[in-house]
């Protein structure tokens, strides 16, 4: 009948694998699921008996069998702050400059994208010994939370760089084409179209930048240093919650409590930052979403 379409013949075994394709998809979400599940639960089950008011509030105390974990969680928040402060500003410029101040494929941007991948590709082991150098040694700064906050700025760079850079560049042209029209000059356009406009991605990168430095602990043995105690400034040393619970875990009998309860306190604080940044990126979708919409009379 020359009215009916034919459907197109499809291969014979097709239907096998795709169903084998099905199968091995959902085989490997379970799988990651179930290794997250089980990796979360065993944190649970051990450290959210150790967690209380007290835990957070109070000093610790026996080299970590007893007390609170106040202390680190200051100084991982003080590393926290000093890493985003030195790394996110230069991050910045050196994305915008490699997205719409050069040429892409140029001899400048190339060497630049290889040293940006072979530096994120550095062990951290080897940026505490180069923070260790530099920082601690040449620069006279000693064990301390800024010598330690720096180390990871240049650790975060690399990967802040290639996700800033990634979002600017996904940016529709279009809009670079409007405010080219308007008169708006490459500085004022990446100020005020392209970095409102690439925020979800910009808050991506951040939220990878965060979950690197807060469960970084190779890098700190080098440059903050191990005092359990609750650091004066800057300057002074100071623990992170990664070095205490490998140290708890490690060196010190009658810790693995304690470090559980300080690995769900790290867990959670890492959720709830991911939870905040994703929930402004949705708010700003939104927001986009209501300015680009058309207006009904």
């Amino acid at each position: 009948m020359s009215g009916v379409q034919r459907l197109p013949h499809l291969p014979r075994g097709s239907g096998f694998g795709e169903g084998l394709a099905t199968v091995l998809m959902w085989s490997t979400a379970a799988t990651v699921t179930a290794a997250f599940s089980w990796i979360v639960g065993d944190l649970l089950w051990h450290g959210l008996r150790g967690i209380d008011v007290a835990f957070l509030t109070q000093e610790t105390s026996q080299a970590g069998r007893a007390g609170g974990i106040l202390p680190i969680i200051v100084s991982s928040l003080w590393i926290l702050a000093i890493a985003l402060l030195a790394a996110v500003p230069p991050s910045l410029a050196t994305a915008a400059w490699l997205a719409d101040f050069t040429r892409r494929g140029g001899p400048w941007a190339q060497w630049v994208g290889h040293s940006l991948d072979v530096l994120a590709a550095v062990p951290s082991i080897v940026f505490g010994l180069f923070g260790n150098a530099l920082f601690c040694v040449a620069l006279g700064l000693g064990y301390s939370l800024l010598a330690g906050g720096l180390t990871l700025a240049c650790m975060i760079a690399p990967i802040l760089i290639r996700s800033l850079e990634a979002s600017l560049r996904a940016v529709p042209g279009d809009l670079r084409l409007a405010a080219a029209a308007l008169g708006m000059g490459r500085s004022r356009t990446v100020l005020s179209v392209l970095l409102p406009a690439a925020l979800p991605g910009l808050l991506v990168g951040l939220v990878l930048a965060v979950g690197r430095v807060l469960a970084e602990t190779a890098a700190l043995l080098f440059t903050s240093g191990y005092v359990d105690r609750m650091p004066r400034g800057w300057l002074d040393s100071g623990r992170s919650l990664s070095i205490h619970i490998y140290d708890l875990a490690m060196n010190v009998p009658g810790g693995e409590a304690n470090a559980y309860a300080t690995a769900v306190v790290l867990v959670l604080l890492l959720l709830s930052i991911n939870y905040c940044a994703l929930g402004l990126g949705d708010r700003w979708h939104r927001h986009l979403a209501g300015l680009s919409s058309p207006v009904r009379p």
